[in-house]
């Protein structure tokens, strides 16, 4: 779904094309609908925990389009909240461009939405720190429609409960409906049973094996900065822990990034992939080098957890009977690092500052958070949610396994640096240094050294 995938200004342009769906998709239909598509999608409508006194109506601009999975799941939430509680949503499905090409601008004039939805720190970057937002808390004591259970009940607290989601007076701005995080995969059926490996030798050994079996390793889609940010950010989050990444990089002296050898050591272990790469990674336009993968003509894709969603989707169209079965694994833990990390990104709802029906929207999010309404976004989009009790996709299970192993230490996707400086910091200070790593055009220790010289010359010229 980018997820796809938690989840920066600019870096959201390439949202658009990555991640939490590609934007066209059918969903639930042809030779890999899932399952619980139809079931879901004609089950009865739950009744509403909480009824708007006043409002009748709000507006709603979405991060999808209609016709996605997740479009579909909430056009019957739309339609199941206006026959319990007589409130019409008026939804424009805005796609991913929503946040920076709509909401952005609108945020000085009264033509706002009510309700809109992102992932945490592209809110947090772009509307929540001008003050486009306005605090959700008083939703997590509303009832979902399941007896007296609110949703502070039913939500895990991992998915909301974390610095990102804080505004300046430390009031939650979104209430998360799904949950990302971000992989290895492959399919079963063409690698074999591949179990974790513990080391990055084992890891390297994977991708030795793929190009004996005359496979490519792994695919990247090089135009996506995101997914290029992938390697470095998850080998240094395992270096530095949760924050440690963020530190450094709103470091006004640039010096952090020198003082911890982790970052250093993180960028030499990155040095070691892009030789696995596969040919023409830097030069395809997304999702041509993710289709190739799942054509079979790598091994490996590194991509978040919206990768079967969005390949499944592709395999259909093409209409010749492919099945993918889905395995993945995490990074393993590089020698001398500490912080055995995995990643998550939410997904959520925020309300606007002015927004003229907040009321209901607010009402909303608690009924679309009922467990048979928030069930179609595994059954329908393949997707996590911040519900312990739902279902989990097969596909994901590995994934939300690593997500509840009580001995990970959880961080915020990209350690949250994509968010900083309205995502300003990743677009001129990060990407050009990754990608220059990734294409063997700087050495690791000149990589370190850019995000220090670079970094320092970025805060220096915020004021």
């Amino acid at each position: 779904m980018r997820v796809g995938r938690l989840t920066a200004l600019t870096a959201g342009a390439a949202l658009l094309l990555a991640g939490c769906g590609g934007g066209d998709t059918a969903g639930g239909t042809g030779e890999n609908a899932l399952p619980g598509v139809d079931q879901f999608l004609n089950a009865p409508c739950p009744e509403a925990g909480v009824k708007p006194a006043t409002d009748k109506e709000f507006t709603y601009w979405s991060m999808w389009t209609a016709d996605e999975p997740q479009g579909k799941v909430l056009q019957k939430a739309f339609k199941c909240f206006q026959e319990k509680t007589g409130v019409k949503v008026d939804v424009q499905w805005l796609g991913r461009k929503a946040y920076t090409q709509n909401l952005v601008p609108a945020l000085n004039t009264d033509a706002v939405p009510d309700l809109f939805d992102q992932d945490v720190s592209k809110v947090g970057a772009a509307i929540m720190t001008p003050g486009g937002t306005q605090s959700v808390d008083d939703v997590f004591a509303m009832k979902v429609g399941e007896g007296d259970k609110t949703v502070k009940d039913v939500l895990s607290p991992s998915s909301y409960d974390f610095p990102q989601n804080k505004d300046r007076e430390g009031h939650n701005f979104m209430v998360p409906y799904t949950i990302q995080s971000s992989a290895w995969w492959f399919n079963k059926d063409t690698a074999g049973d591949i179990q974790q490996p513990k080391t990055m030798d084992e890891l390297i050994g994977l991708f030795d094996k793929a190009k004996s079996d005359g496979k490519a390793a792994i695919s990247l889609d090089g135009d996506i900065p995101f997914y290029n940010m992938y390697f470095y950010t998850q080998l240094a989050e395992r270096y530095v822990g949760a924050g440690g990444i963020y530190k450094a990089a709103t470091d006004k002296t640039g010096q952090a990034w020198k003082t911890d050898p982790g970052f250093l050591k993180a960028a030499t272990e990155t040095a070691k992939l892009p030789k696995y790469f596969i040919d023409g990674w830097d030069a395809a336009k997304f999702p041509q080098v993710q289709q190739r993968w799942a054509d079979g003509d790598s091994r490996f894709l590194y991509v978040g957890s919206w990768a079967p969603s969005e390949t499944r989707e592709y395999l259909d169209k093409q209409g010749a009977g492919t099945k993918i079965n889905y395995g993945s694994f995490q990074f393993p833990m590089p020698e001398g690092a500490t912080h055995d990390t995995v990643e998550q990104m939410s997904i959520g709802f925020s309300v606007t500052k002015k927004a003229k029906h907040a009321e209901a929207a607010k009402a909303f999010i608690a009924y679309f958070l009922n467990k048979d309404l928030l069930s179609g976004i595994p059954a329908v989009a393949d997707n996590l949610v911040p519900r312990a009790d739902l279902a989990v996709p097969d596909d994901l299970k590995q994934v939300k396994a690593a997500l509840d192993d009580p001995k990970k230490e959880h961080v915020l996707q990209y350690d949250g640096i994509d968010g900083i400086a309205g995502g300003k910091w990743q677009t001129d200070v990060f990407d050009p240094a990754d990608i220059a790593l990734l294409k063997g055009q700087i050495t690791p220790q000149q990589f370190v050294d850019q995000l220090a010289t670079k970094g320092a010359e970025f805060w220096k010229n915020q004021g």
